[in-house]
């Protein structure tokens, strides 16, 4: 009879501190979250490659900017500088907790601003495999997670978690998320349909540190399994605190870019 106390007293802290799959999924999330916080602002050039269903190719070269906001989601804004026909497009979006985002595009050759529906965040931005709602920072309390397995990709081993959107018009059921458990950045991304159907997957890579803190990746491939295309970011020049405000991010800013 002693010995079966024994072990059950053994056992019961296991049974105290034990987690649900919903909250491990959440703790890794909010340890991703917790890690990447402080950076300030930051900037860097991308270029984007388009990649048709017949392998045709097509280049755009831009500029991204970032402002890290406390207290809600991040800003952001793309400025495209070629080829010539998108030349001083610009994208700006503020991304909120539970509200829906704030998104503006504006149109050189109109000569206007766009607002984009909450509705149409799930279209393509500018005919890339990226949606609206892709550029918009991920922050955690958009989504409800669960915790699915560990997994090695690529030599690194990785948790393995959903996240499912808190906030209407997601053009997403759901994703699967592999985040690395050195750097806690993501290395792959599924991206499921409103029809819960694979829909497109996300491949980042060639992390580096910045700061002796912040990791971020060389390249981003977003394969659309449904149509065949696909869309690589390329990104470089990295420069973290540089004294971005908030006046760099206002809708008159898109106007002003160049």
């Amino acid at each position: 009879m002693n010995k079966l106390i024994l072990i059950i007293m053994c056992l019961l802290p296991l049974g105290v501190t034990a987690q649900t799959a919903e909250e491990k999924g959440l703790e890794i999330a909010v340890e991703a979250d917790k890690r990447d916080a402080g950076f300030g602002d930051l900037s860097s050039l991308l270029t984007m490659t388009l990649k048709n269903a017949n392998g045709d190719t097509s280049i755009r070269k831009m500029r991204s900017k970032t402002l890290e906001v406390q207290g809600d989601g991040d800003k952001g804004l793309t400025i495209f500088d070629k080829p010539a026909d998108v030349k001083g497009t610009a994208f700006l979006s503020f991304t909120h907790i539970l509200e829906a985002d704030d998104q503006w595009l504006y149109l050189p050759a109109l000569k206007r601003v766009k607002r984009i529906s909450s509705k149409n965040k799930s279209g393509p931005f500018m005919g890339s495999e990226f949606a609206f709602e892709d550029l918009a920072s991920r922050e955690v309390e958009k989504y409800n997670y669960l915790y699915l397995k560990d997994d090695v990709i690529e030599g690194e081993e990785a948790f393995v978690f959903e996240a499912r959107p808190n906030y209407k018009y997601s053009g997403y059921t759901r994703s699967v998320i592999w985040m690395s458990k050195r750097i806690y950045q993501p290395l792959k991304i599924e991206f499921y349909d409103r029809k819960n159907v694979l829909l497109k997957t996300m491949v980042a890579g060639g992390y580096q540190q910045y700061l002796g803190k912040y990791w971020r990746p060389a390249t981003m491939n977003m394969v659309n399994h449904q149509t065949k295309k696909e869309t690589l970011l390329e990104f470089s020049d990295y420069q973290f605190q540089t004294g971005l405000s908030e006046r760099d991010f206002s809708k008159a800013s898109l106007k002003r870019a160049k």
